[in-house]
């Protein structure tokens, strides 16, 4: 048995309320429909109007049929169906371009830890990965070098204190003119004969690297101390690279340690001919992680020379590098922003489907969804304008909506693509 739909139980029930006439009643308004409808043809017209019966004439569009472009949801279709929406909005528009890029260190942020003396390394106290401060000793070594030069500056200081007494003597015999002047003077030139040694010594200890706080220590420094060297980090960061052992010889010119910041690393972009012209120090940029994340940096240098093999220019982009996610030597891809236009209206392209062949979008009603042919304008990778027929602040799909484009071809025929 068929259970009538809730339509047609409507129309059963106002047939039934409609007042019943007798058949001879019925007879007799017909005989006299018939007379004077001969008899008065202009009047005939509008009482077969009023007395014919009267068939209901629905107007309203069915549950399905969405006349307006109405896709009726219920609240329990629209949470199983994971639509998404979101207001309508201003924002900006941005043309990008996708560049290949090679991750590097900031050279600004990678110390070579070297020996700076002839020496055999005594001790070396991180290893690698280990995080270290800047100016913290990180290594010793013993060096003849640098003890040669610790007794110089000790036998300086020495001797400069010395004639600083003896000057100070004559000079106090003159005021008095006990002495002659001839024995002030040569007091006084040695004096800085001694403070001219003193300061070729300072000198030298300061290009071995030796701070002014272990120089002026020196003199209660014990003997058996003064071959050793301390090594000290030239900036905060991670050991990357450890180069020598315990006991190894080393030179002036041999490193021990490799140190590196990369919180801020570089990427070198390859950015082709017809770009070119587009990007400039100081513009946007993007880059691509493994994770998938996005990280924002900006353009620091644009290379006047081009490879003549591939025909384009280095370009340098700075990232900043938080959680270490970028590490050098990684090949990913950029993102260069090169123009950036601010709009009044704008949606995601997910919004937009194509229906008769005319961009629309879906715009959410308290009975479901409405479809709108809206007017596009300018458009980037991730977002389009709207210039006309769709207001800020209106609510669209941006989820799903082809879910919605296929419903309404199936119950609109004429509006599938």
């Amino acid at each position: 048995m068929n259970t009538p739909r809730p339509l047609e139980t409507f129309i059963h029930r106002r047939r039934s309320a409609e007042p019943r006439v007798g058949k001879r009643a019925l007879i007799s308004v017909g005989v006299a429909s018939a007379l004077v409808g001969s008899w008065f043809p202009q009047i005939s017209e509008p009482l077969r109007y009023l007395l014919a019966p009267k068939s209901p004439v629905i107007h309203a569009q069915k549950a399905s049929d969405p006349v307006d472009g109405l896709i009726k949801l219920t609240a329990e279709q629209f949470a199983a169906a994971e639509f998404a929406v979101q207001p309508v909005r201003g924002g900006v528009l941005t043309r990008r371009i996708n560049v290949p890029a090679l991750v590097s260190a900031d050279t600004d942020r990678v110390g070579h830890v070297a020996a700076k003396v002839v020496g055999t390394v005594a001790e070396l106290r991180k290893n690698i990965g280990d995080w270290v401060e800047s100016g913290e000793t990180i290594a010793y070594l013993e060096s003849r070098e640098v003890a040669d030069a610790k007794s110089d500056f000790l036998a300086s200081l020495v001797s400069y204190n010395l004639q600083q007494q003896l000057f100070q003597r004559e000079k106090g015999l003159f005021d008095k003119k006990i002495t002659a002047e001839q024995a002030f003077l040569r007091a006084q030139t040695t004096l800085s004969e001694a403070q001219l040694r003193l300061d070729l010594a300072r000198q030298k200890l300061a290009a071995l690297d030796l701070s002014e706080a272990e120089i002026s220590a020196l003199p209660k420094q014990p003997t058996s101390q003064l071959r050793r060297k301390e090594i000290r980090a030239p900036i905060s960061g991670r050991v990357t690279e450890r180069r020598a052992s315990l006991g190894q010889p080393v030179g002036g010119e041999g490193e021990l340690y490799v140190i590196a910041d990369l919180s801020v690393v570089w990427a070198d972009l390859s950015v082709a001919l017809t770009d070119l012209p587009s990007v400039r120090q100081e513009q946007a940029a993007q880059l691509v992680a493994s994770d998938g994340r996005r990280l924002d940096g900006s353009v620091i240098f644009v290379s006047p020379l081009l490879s003549q093999g591939t025909q384009s220019a280095r370009v340098v982009a700075r990232f900043q590098n938080p959680d270490l996610a970028l590490r050098p030597g990684g090949l990913l891809t950029a993102r260069i922003d090169l123009e950036r236009l601010q709009v009044g209206a704008m949606i995601p392209r997910t919004a937009v489907q194509l229906v008769n062949r005319e961009p629309s979008v879906f715009v959410r009603v308290s009975e479901g969804f409405v479809r709108r042919k809206i007017e596009t304008g300018a458009s980037d990778e991730e977002s389009v304008e709207v210039v006309a027929d769709l207001a800020p602040g209106e609510l669209i799909a941006t989820a799903n909506t082809f879910a919605l484009k296929a419903e309404l071809g199936r119950l609109m025929p004429d509006l599938a693509e």
